[in-house]
């Protein structure tokens, strides 16, 4: 049963990979071409799967497999593997009805938008070609169911899968946790050579060349094109280039010690070797455990339209009790009494400690401007209008937690896939299932 599984997960994952623009349009127009009469050949719990679905099936992943030359199994045991395949996924589907799981037009376009620009196309010109192909409304059908089943699985997954403290602990302390949670680095790099038989002389002149590269960028100008400028001169040998995305063992033993304790965009140098005075100059750095995140303490009021209050007495609202906390009422009390923020209301408009980028755009744009204790105009965000207060700033180290998130993750997708075909599996043996001859 496990080897069938394995195989109806690659057939799995061969369906999804169906929704390239190339795929859909030679499988769906093909479906869409075929004309035949239909019968029930298997009934799953409370849905049937029809003759018409398995052959349209067993046509996308035929065709699919000439398009990338691979092998497919003898058609008794395709078509088998494949009914298994739409047995399940009728199991899902129906699961997923029962939880509410659905996805409305806007995200159907989002993803067909995205497709689209993996095809080099416009979102028009993507629709166009799938409705002159006759594909369009299967196209969006079969995104749609996709979208649900991998919804479901990751809901009901994840579910199933718990990730001990000390696990997490046992990651971070071996030599897989430190590989998969250390820092990618992008190094950019000038030398200026020194030879055999340079003078004393020489090489300090060569010394305090090096620390006016240094200067110069320092001062603004582009790393690259200093190094340019420098080879165009030709008054020193020098060569250098960006080393690439790095981990730190990757890179040069002589930087090792400098390039962690570097910011991005700082620039270290001369550093003296054999071969020369090297400067270099950390262009960015992604991944690590090192998290230092600007923290804003706020609290706000929120009033939005609704039906009964129109945008105009929404504003009128807010501006009124801005107006009465200027003019000494308190402003926990108006929040507690007016505020529409479920989240905050009972703490008078209080939303503690929060990191940047954690508030929509629009309120971060005006709280990054607001003095500590300073109190807003009102302002318009998607939800309503508010006015906001800041109560203090700080900066936080954050990389313990960071770190910890990013192990538990890692740690989760290890144990996803064998918890989803453990799923799969519970799943398929706990339907009833009827096959028609």
């Amino acid at each position: 049963m496990r080897k069938r599984l394995d195989k109806l997960l690659s057939l799995r994952a061969a369906a999804v990979a169906l929704c390239s623009l190339g795929m859909l349009l030679v499988s769906l127009a093909s479906q869409a071409q075929r004309v035949s009469l239909d019968k029930v050949i298997a009934v799953v719990d409370e849905d049937v799967i029809l003759q018409s679905e398995l052959d349209s099936r067993i046509a996308e992943l035929s065709e699919n497999a000439q398009l990338n030359n691979r092998p497919l199994p003898p058609p008794e045991q395709m078509r088998e593997e494949v009914l298994d395949l739409l047995v399940i996924e009728s199991v899902q589907l129906q699961l997923a009805e029962r939880a509410s799981i659905r996805f409305d037009d806007d995200t159907l376009n989002r993803v067909l938008e995205n497709l689209a620009r993996q095809s080099n196309m416009t979102f028009d010109q993507y629709v166009n070609a799938l409705q002159q192909e006759g594909v369009y409304r299967q196209t969006r059908e079969q995104v749609r169911r996709e979208l649900t089943l991998q919804e479901l699985q990751r809901g009901m997954v994840n579910r199933r899968i718990n990730i001990t403290d000390q696990e997490i602990e046992n990651f971070l302390n071996s030599e897989m946790g430190r590989t998969a949670m250390a820092a990618d680095y992008l190094v950019d790099h000038i030398l200026v050579s020194i030879g055999e038989n340079d003078s004393n002389a020489l090489i300090e002149e060569k010394l305090e060349y090096a620390a006016n590269l240094v200067s110069t960028i320092q001062n603004g100008d582009d790393f690259a094109q200093t190094r340019a400028r420098a080879q165009q001169e030709q008054r020193f040998p020098i060569s250098g280039a960006n080393f690439g995305w790095r981990r730190l063992q990757q890179i040069p033993s002589l930087f090792t010690e400098v390039v962690p304790e570097m910011e991005i965009g700082d620039v270290a140098g001369p550093i003296r070797a054999g071969n020369g005075f090297h400067v270099i100059k950390l262009a960015d750095m992604r991944g690590g455990t090192e998290r230092v995140v600007n923290q804003t303490h706020i609290r706000h009021i929120m009033v939005s339209p609704n039906e009964i209050r129109t945008e105009e007495q929404a504003l009128a609202l807010i501006t009124q009790l801005r107006q009465r906390i200027v003019d000494g009422e308190e402003f926990e009390t108006l929040a507690r009494q007016n505020s529409e923020d479920a989240s905050s209301v009972v703490a008078g408009g209080d939303l503690d400690w929060v990191n940047e980028g954690g508030m929509p755009p629009e309120m971060e744009e005006i709280v990054g401007k607001l003095e500590i204790n300073q109190l807003s105009e009102p302002f318009r965000t998607e939800v309503g209008w508010h006015i906001a207060e800041v109560l203090g700033r700080r900066e936080q180290d954050m990389s313990l937690q960071y770190s910890r998130s990013q192990a538990e993750n890692a740690l989760r997708n290890r144990k996803y896939d064998l918890e989803l075909e453990n799923w799969l599996l519970e799943l398929r043996e706990s339907a009833f299932v009827e096959f028609k001859e």
